[in-house]
């Protein structure tokens, strides 16, 4: 087994490449009541033909807050309260400060079921089974040296209280910055996979908490996906075995309101697709709002649309305009 199907080290390294976590799978049984104090749960009524949920929000910080501090109690990630408050300082906003909560969200281009990661927005959605509502959460994902896989796959195993095996290019990695890593690291306050962990039928990757909270919503892990460890208690017992997941990269979602007006959601693009022009992200936003409307007539405003590709701070952007009429036109300047 290479060193990229063993990143977050759940895997055995060596003879038979058997899972290695010294602790009982845990049992599944009818979806329990968690309470998550202090951190927002982000679960929205679903709706036909509706893909915007959730309202944005607004705190005033207090004198000892950071953003991270407001962040974590709203259940929002690094990047995203970073990108929603480019003038606010991220460790001494100071009391009093106004700060942007980035709470609406345009749902992924994707069946809804399961577990949908979008890896553009570091954020996971899940379709409870049965139930018209969504429930949304902030992740860490791969960086750039360590991506993780697009595609569909799903939760196969249930994993309480894993022990951490580090691949030999993560030991590698630490000994470079000067650290020491040892070949095993036991559940427990140092060991980054946290107290729950999802294994997905990917060789390697999976669904962990993890020991290090402040950095949930960084491209920070070596592929697998981290959650907040307050969001994965909630999710644990509620997610089973055989769950579909997909992961996919969608820099850019559109999405129609319940009165019936189109909005546009931009992230900075990421991976395979970091170094495009501008006309190439505008053509990428174009195809999506097209597949958007498709049958249905109605008017772009094209400035609107260029702002969001511009700014691609995850902004959720109306870009109606007008009355229907006609298939897609970029009004505007």
């Amino acid at each position: 087994m290479g060193p990229r199907l063993a990143l977050c080290g759940l895997l055995l390294l060596g003879a038979g490449e058997r899972l290695a976590a010294e602790a009982a799978p845990a049992e599944e049984g009818a979806e329990p009541v968690v309470e998550v104090p202090q951190r927002q749960l982000h679960r929205y009524p679903l709706a036909e033909g509706v893909d915007v949920v959730g309202e944005r929000q607004y705190a005033t910080a207090e004198q000892a807050d950071t953003l991270l501090d407001i962040a974590a109690r709203h259940a929002v990630g690094y990047e995203e309260i970073r990108r929603a408050n480019p003038d606010v300082d991220t460790w001494l906003p100071g009391a009093g400060a106004q700060v942007t909560v980035p709470t609406r969200f345009i749902l992924p281009e994707t069946p809804r079921e399961g577990i949908v990661v979008n890896i553009a927005e570091m954020r996971l959605y899940r379709y409870p089974e049965g139930k018209a509502v969504v429930e949304t959460f902030p992740v860490s994902v791969g960086r750039r040296d360590w991506s993780t896989p697009l595609g569909k796959t799903r939760v196969t195993e249930k994993i309480t209280d894993p022990v951490w095996y580090p691949p030999d290019s993560i030991r590698e990695e630490a000994e470079a910055r000067g650290e020491a890593l040892p070949a095993k690291v036991p559940p427990g306050p140092d060991n980054p996979l946290g107290h729950y962990a999802l294994l997905l039928d990917l060789d390697g990757y999976l669904l962990h908490s993890t020991n290090r909270p402040w950095g949930i919503g960084m491209r920070a892990t070596h592929g697998c996906i981290r959650l907040h460890p307050q969001d994965m208690a909630y999710l644990f017992d509620r997610i089973q075995r055989g769950t579909p997941v997909r992961i996919v990269n969608q820099p850019f979602k559109a999405g129609w309101s319940r009165q019936g007006e189109l909005f546009l959601q931009a992230f900075p693009a990421f991976g395979g697709r970091g170094a495009q022009s501008r006309d190439q992200r505008l053509e990428m936003a174009v195809d999506v709002v097209e597949e958007a409307l498709g049958d249905r007539q109605h008017r772009i405003d094209g400035q609107a649309l260029r702002a969001a590709v511009q700014d691609p701070r995850g902004k959720v952007r109306s870009i109606s305009r007008g009355a229907p009429e006609g298939p897609l036109q970029l009004t505007g300047p």
